[in-house]
């Protein structure tokens, strides 16, 4: 049975791109990335608890004793999908970021890379939705880490962009309204009649901004009553 780390490293072999490895892990690397993606589908199709490794072999063509040997539970599957999916967007944000200097155009810039990867990915990002607080003990841990990783970006892109305009509000539930209005838009969001990606980030920003522009201005106007 293929061990944690060595599933890991595969994944991480993957992001970095070709490497000198043997043809046997790139087959390895292949079916697992596979098997991932049958996964997805039938998580997203029956939900995490009603799925089951029979489920899985059946959708990807992979016998049990196969699925076995590249994972010790559904758990471990779930625990993967969660961890490829949050390492890509961090991964993918940061190297934007880079390249972005202006307080604002950052947010935006955030905005953008979460709903590009939520719109290209979206039975993944409903599995994450839905199976939130599903992984335990180190599986679950990994994952809040990454997460948390995440949040303090935003975080910090809205702390910053306070301190250049001169904002005074709430970073706490300012970050968390804009993590509500991204992630809940695959209940909403219809390709035939909704912009794309790029088009709605920035009607999204426009929203987002406008809004704590408007609660800086409420809260400076009752520190100036109370005064």
């Amino acid at each position: 049975m293929a061990s944690s780390s060595s599933i890991n490293s595969q994944l991480a072999a993957r992001r970095r791109g070709p490497s000198p490895e043997s043809r046997l892990e790139t087959r390895f690397d292949r079916r697992l990335a596979k098997i991932l993606v049958h996964a997805t589908n039938v998580f997203y199709e029956k939900g995490y608890a009603a799925a089951s490794m029979r489920d899985l072999s059946r959708a990807s063509g992979v016998s049990l004793s196969g699925l076995y040997y590249y994972f010790a539970s559904k758990e471990k599957l779930l625990y993967l999908i969660q961890r490829e999916t949050f390492t890509t967007i961090v991964a993918r944000l940061r190297e934007r970021l880079e390249n972005v200097d202006h307080a604002t155009e950052r947010i935006r810039m955030f905005i953008l890379n979460h709903l590009e990867y939520f719109l290209a990915n979206q039975k993944a990002m409903k599995v994450l939705s839905h199976e939130d607080d599903v992984l335990k003990d180190g599986f679950g841990s990994e994952i809040a880490a990454i997460k948390r990783e995440y949040y303090r970006i935003c975080m910090e892109l809205l702390d910053n962009y306070k301190r250049a305009n001169g904002l005074e509000f709430s970073s706490r539930p300012a970050v968390l309204s804009l993590f509500g209005m991204m992630n809940w838009i695959y209940t909403w969001y219809n390709p035939r009649v909704d912009a794309d990606a790029k088009e709605l980030a920035r009607e999204m920003g426009d929203i987002f901004l406008q809004g704590i522009g408007a609660a800086s201005g409420q809260g400076s106007q009752k520190k100036k009553l109370s005064n």
